[in-house]
């Protein structure tokens, strides 16, 4: 993990006191976040979902990635202190390994809630409303992203996006 936050030293140092937020559900700060020290509550549409202490968590990639406005509210609960990465796509086609951080960060994220959601649909199986469930999880195993060939260089092996 230091690796990762040493390939961020260069950017600028963001400090929260507890309470303060960070990243707000439903805003668009256009910049993603990683922790150095500290500990944060995640909420969604203020629900606790979870906490985060562990050095080199990142908010702000969904964001960042797909131009969408944050999912979650990231609320300091002690002082922290993060990495804040302004221009975070050129950043990350520009640096691989912090990019790779960040893809690993979201592919346990989604097998988690995968695990958690096939977890829900074999509790309830046979219950009216478990289809839910099954469509959101052919969502997330299964939906394809079109890609615009003019915009994605993918296949010559550049990221440009």
């Amino acid at each position: 993990m230091s690796s990762v936050l040493d390939l961020l030293a260069t950017h600028e140092v963001w400090r929260f006191d507890p309470g303060q937020i960070v990243i707000r559900q439903g805003e668009r700060s256009g910049i993603l976040f990683f922790l150095i020290e500290g500990t944060v509550e995640v909420l969604m549409n203020d629900t606790p979902v979870c906490t985060a202490r562990q050095p080199g968590t990142v908010f702000g990639e969904v964001s960042a990635l797909i131009g969408r406005n944050h999912v979650v509210t990231v609320r300091a609960s002690s002082a922290c202190a993060f990495y804040a990465v302004k221009n975070p796509r050129a950043f990350l086609a520009s640096t691989p390994a912090v990019c790779l951080h960040v893809c690993e960060a979201l592919a346990h994220r989604i097998d988690a809630l995968s695990q958690y959601l096939a977890d829900v649909k074999e509790q309830f199986e046979g219950h009216d409303h478990i289809g839910m469930v099954s469509q959101v999880l052919e969502t997330l195993m299964y939906r394809e992203r079109r890609v615009r060939p003019r915009r994605s260089a993918s296949r010559r092996g550049q990221l440009t996006d």
